[in-house]
């Protein structure tokens, strides 16, 4: 029997961490939302979404601070009533404060949240331009499990995952990488949980379902994995690459299983060359919500925005495996990191008084990622940002809202944050809240405590800066302006020193020569190898949390 048996669905909680004060007059209001699942999955891999921490349950899903209906948390102008924030730093859950800077609260009553929760109706993609799809089609009904040793078959697993292999002609160069694609995905499923869907799908410029076939999803356990195994040795190498059809693919297999936890494993060793880029795009559009994805790069000829662009719209991850021989390794980890996976389709919620507006909302641990444009209307003056899926792991984001400016002494709630899933019941019932946690506004004139940011404000700040800065060194480096490059990227070696993020120093410090890394000063190297530029832009985005 594979590993990583299930387990209860995680708790969730939310702690808030804020700059405590606004100058007088001012309106921007920031805030770091840690979210922590646990008591449920497997933490993920390192560099996934996930990392794993701790904090205190907050919220509760009826009274005052409710996740529901208008006026459930207190506040909506100068704070006082039941629900108020009282003290210094930030608030959470029915409103109490538990020490500067983090905010505390009581956890949602009553027997663990169960899970995984029932999906509701699939959501409707747009039509994808271009020629239709080649290969079998797949029509839309009930999930058709190939049966192993069991005999299960048609039985609700909770989870399945469809692997995607890059088998176009670059694929045989040099012989050995296909070989090691064949042995990864063998590894990825032999990682897979018995009584999970699961299905292999070959991609060329078409996709060819290589294992089980026939429009089905087979239910793993020891022969079934033993069969998908023998079925990976007629992978070869011949033909194009054309993406969009292997997740079409995908989802049309992910989209038949009784199954609320759906992912896809895709690999790439080249440029999505027989698919027009805005196809590509509309096929992740139409895919966004209804499965998760982990993209991988191999070898150095693929790019690197088409690998990271479909981790991002498919809330997976992204990275670069330069060495086929490293294949294995990683589709393990990855696959682990599924298996842990428990709460399917979480969303941040976040409400707002009338008169304060939405800035921005991101991800900014374990990786950055602007959630801003993903929100979906939930309500009056309430939006939902989607966050995938959730085992054992945290997660930390940053939401800053503008409010009306106020004098001295004025206190008001600026934002009401809760975590969501999609209600049991369909469309129509009410979500499920899982925590919540309030952010505030307290103005003062006093200057030195208008102007002290929180450390975890200002860390992810940093971070953010970082990313960009990275991204922005290294576009210019390949524009050929060199002055700007080695400002950006010096920069960022001053940043990753300064909020210790070793890794990223690391791989800055195979593209720069550093002279003096608290300065920020820096030489450009003259040789850089096409792999450590790669990974330096494919992991740009990966960010360390805040030194206890």
């Amino acid at each position: 029997m594979a590993p990583f048996p299930p387990s209860p669905a995680p708790r969730f909680s939310v702690e808030v961490y804020q700059n405590e004060y606004l100058p007088v007059g001012g309106r921007e209001v920031n805030a770091i939302i840690t979210v922590t699942s646990a008591g449920g999955g497997t933490a993920g891999e390192p560099g996934a979404v996930g990392v794993p921490g701790a904090a205190a349950g907050l919220g509760t899903a009826e009274g005052p601070g409710a996740a529901e209906g208008p006026g459930a948390a207190a506040g909506l102008g100068p704070m006082g009533g039941p629900g108020a924030a009282a003290g210094p730093g930030a608030s959470g859950g029915s409103g109490a404060v538990e020490g500067p800077g983090a905010a505390g609260g009581t956890p949602i009553p009553g027997p663990p949240i169960p899970g995984p929760p029932i999906p509701g109706p699939p959501i409707p993609g747009p039509p994808i331009p271009g020629p239709p799809i080649p290969g079998p089609a797949l029509a839309p009904g009930p999930r058709q499990d190939v049966p192993g040793e069991s005999g299960r078959c048609g039985a609700s697993s909770g989870a399945a995952v469809v692997i995607m292999v890059d088998c176009s002609g670059s694929m045989g160069y040099p012989p050995t990488k296909m070989r090691h694609a064949r042995d990864a995905t063998a590894a990825a499923i032999d990682t897979v949980r018995d009584g999970v869907a699961f299905a292999v799908v070959a991609g060329t410029h078409k996709a060819v379902e290589v294992f089980p076939g026939g429009g089905r999803l087979a239910t793993a356990d020891p022969l079934t994995r033993a069969r998908a195994k023998e079925a990976l040795c007629g992978l070869s190498p011949g033909g194009g690459t054309a993406i969009g059809s292997w997740l079409l693919l995908a989802d049309q297999l992910l989209g038949s299983a009784d199954a609320a936890i759906r992912h896809g494993i895709l690999l790439t060793d080249g440029r999505n060359e027989h698919e027009e880029p805005e196809r590509l795009r509309a096929v992740l559009d139409a895919c966004a919500g209804r499965f998760t994805c982990d993209a991988r790069g191999v070898g150095t000829d693929w790019e690197v925005e088409e690998v990271t662009g479909i981790a991002s719209a498919l809330l997976g991850t992204a990275d670069i495996v330069a060495d086929p021989a490293g294949l294995r390794a990683d589709f393990t980890r990855m696959t682990k990191a599924a298996m842990g996976k428990e709460t399917a389709d979480v969303s941040l919620r976040l409400w707002t008084p009338k008169g304060a507006e939405v800035v921005y909302v991101k991800q900014v641990a374990p990786a950055v990622e602007d959630l801003t444009a993903r929100r979906v209307e939930a309500g009056p003056r309430a939006g939902d940002y989607p966050t995938g899926s959730w085992g054992e792991e945290s997660r930390d984001y940053h939401v800053c809202v503008r409010v009306p400016a106020a004098e001295t002494g004025r206190e008001m709630l600026a934002a009401r944050i809760s975590l969501v899933q999609p209600p049991p019941g369909g469309a129509g019932s009410p979500p499920s809240p899982l925590a919540q946690g309030l952010v505030r506004a307290v103005w003062t004139d006093d200057l030195a405590a208008s102007t002290a940011m929180n450390p975890q404000v200002a860390h992810y700040t940093g971070q953010a800066e970082l990313a960009q800065a990275i991204q922005a060194g290294m576009n210019a480096r390949k524009s050929g302006n060199a002055k700007q490059a080695t400002a950006k990227l010096g920069r960022a070696v001053q940043l990753a020193t300064a909020s210790g993020n070793e890794d990223t120093a690391k791989l800055l410090a195979k593209v720069v020569d550093v002279v003096d890394a608290a300065a920020g000063t820096v030489r450009l190297k003259a040789k850089v190898t096409e792999a450590d530029e790669m990974t330096l832009e494919t992991r740009s985005t990966k960010t360390v949390r805040v030194k206890k």
